[in-house]
């Protein structure tokens, strides 16, 4: 499969009240055709800031990003202007957010804004363009389509408003969909709702999708590939069926072990386990491997050397000492 997107050493850093706040470091994904990379991590991690650079969305725009590339569809995006960018974001690259209501606007029309999304990046008629989005909202297997195009945002559920903005993303035929954290809001039926319909959109047009999340269990069910970040950085990569059932970085492990289980344990231990401590503070100064002041594997390498990158088959990738430690 081909590759739509490729970042390569991705670095980037804010100016704030503090001063420059590194935010990720040398981060490297790829997301192939038809393929969903699942992002997850604690919240502070850098999986929405990832987002954003894609986006080229950051606060400081493209003088945040300190170091790397990100490669759509051969293109650098990082080398866009501004005026550039508009070309792809809501076209060739869409984005779903977690909030709907602090993204779609209170004062128009769904019908409105969905036209004028359509009518933005393609050329046609008003009356083509509302029919267009009548059809999308079919899609997304909307009923009366017709009157949810006459509503306000405020008279539809979180459901139907997660609803008209995956139809909004997938408007344009987009080649990449970064959905960010869609799910948190809503509850478990609307949940499983929202993970069809995107996986469904993916199979259909081919889309590659970026589905950030916290929560590994929506992650199983839906993604190829998962990419495990802590603290601005990259710590695990790997095939989904293989990072979840067997983990080879401690975080990652600490992560499935923190999830609620209405099975008993083999040990009889049926404490919910959690992983102590905080993610660090993006400036504070850590000599070795980020996660290594929570790490219950911790050696002393671990506190003075940052970890290299091992590549293993099937393109699994790791950050660990402790892996290495192993196989020697």
């Amino acid at each position: 499969m081909e590759n739509i997107l490729s970042i390569k050493n991705l670095s980037v850093s804010l100016s704030g009240k503090r001063g420059i706040v590194p935010i990720l470091h040398n981060i490297s994904l790829e997301v192939e055709q038809g393929h969903i990379l699942g992002i997850v991590g604690e919240s502070g991690s850098g999986k929405s800031m990832t987002a954003f650079a894609i986006n080229q969305l950051l606060p400081g725009g493209r003088e945040s990003i300190v170091d790397g590339s990100i490669s759509f569809c051969g293109e650098d995006l990082t080398e866009k202007t501004e005026k550039e960018m508009t070309k792809f974001r809501g076209k060739e690259i869409a984005m779903i957010f977690q909030e709907p209501m602090t993204c779609l606007n209170p004062v128009f029309t769904i019908g409105r804004q969905m036209k004028d999304v359509i009518m933005t990046h393609q050329k046609k008629s008003s009356k083509e363009a509302e029919k267009q989005a009548e059809e999308m909202l079919e899609k997304v297997h909307i009923r009366n389509p017709n009157r949810v195009l006459s509503c306000y945002p405020y008279e539809l559920s979180g459901g139907m408003r997660q609803r008209v903005m995956i139809a909004i993303a997938l408007s344009c035929s987009p080649k990449l969909l970064i959905a960010d954290e869609p799910t948190t809001a809503l509850d478990v039926t609307i949940q499983a709702q929202i993970i069809f319909l995107i996986k469904e959109a993916c199979k259909a047009t081919g889309t590659g999708v970026i589905f950030i999340s916290h929560d590994l269990g929506v992650v199983s069910q839906l993604c190829d590939t998962i990419a495990v970040m802590y603290s601005g950085q990259i710590v695990e990569v790997g095939r989904a069926a293989d990072v979840l059932a067997h983990p080879q970085h401690p975080y990652t492990k600490a992560l499935l072990a923190s999830i609620p289980s209405f099975t008993p344990r083999e040990d009889g231990n049926d404490t919910l386990s959690a992983i102590p401590g905080m993610v660090p503070d993006p400036l504070e100064v850590i000599t070795g491997c980020r996660f290594a002041p929570r790490c219950s594997y911790a050696m002393d390498i671990c506190h003075k050397k940052v970890p290299p990158l091992q590549i293993f088959a099937d393109g699994y990738s790791l950050h660990c000492h402790l892996q290495k430690e192993v196989e020697n």
